[in-house]
């Protein structure tokens, strides 16, 4: 990692993570409450792993335990699109949030395969 890198916040894929969750706990207020122990639950689990994977990673300290955690969160991303599509298709988000958030994890997943790439290289 970068010598810039002191603290985990100073990470821009810990700080666009971070946060997109507060865009999914803004979003899955509109719910229906019998989503709350299902689909609430599940969105909110898979995008609050993502910076906390990237916090545990950091914090490990090595770089092979690092990447490690960031496959883990880039699989996390894809599970939010997931999630984000089924509340599309289930009326519970507008179509148009549904892009915005698709598109904005979608350049997270970016994010993290460059970063894993730069990490591989030292």
């Amino acid at each position: 990692m970068s010598d810039k890198i002191k603290r985990f916040e100073d990470l821009r894929i810990w700080q666009e993570s971070h946060r997109l969750v507060s865009e999914i706990y803004k979003l899955v207020r509109k719910f229906p409450k019998e989503e709350k122990f299902i689909l609430i639950s599940q969105l909110l689990r898979a995008s609050i792993s993502i910076p906390a994977n990237i916090v545990e990673g950091f914090y490990r300290n090595t770089t092979k335990e690092l990447i490690q955690f960031l496959y883990t969160f880039r699989g996390s991303a894809g599970e939010v699109i997931y999630y984000l599509m089924l509340s599309k298709d289930l009326n519970y988000i507008s179509e148009y949030d549904y892009k915005r958030l698709r598109n904005d994890y979608e350049l997270l997943a970016k994010s993290i395969n460059a970063l894993i790439n730069s990490l591989k290289k030292k």
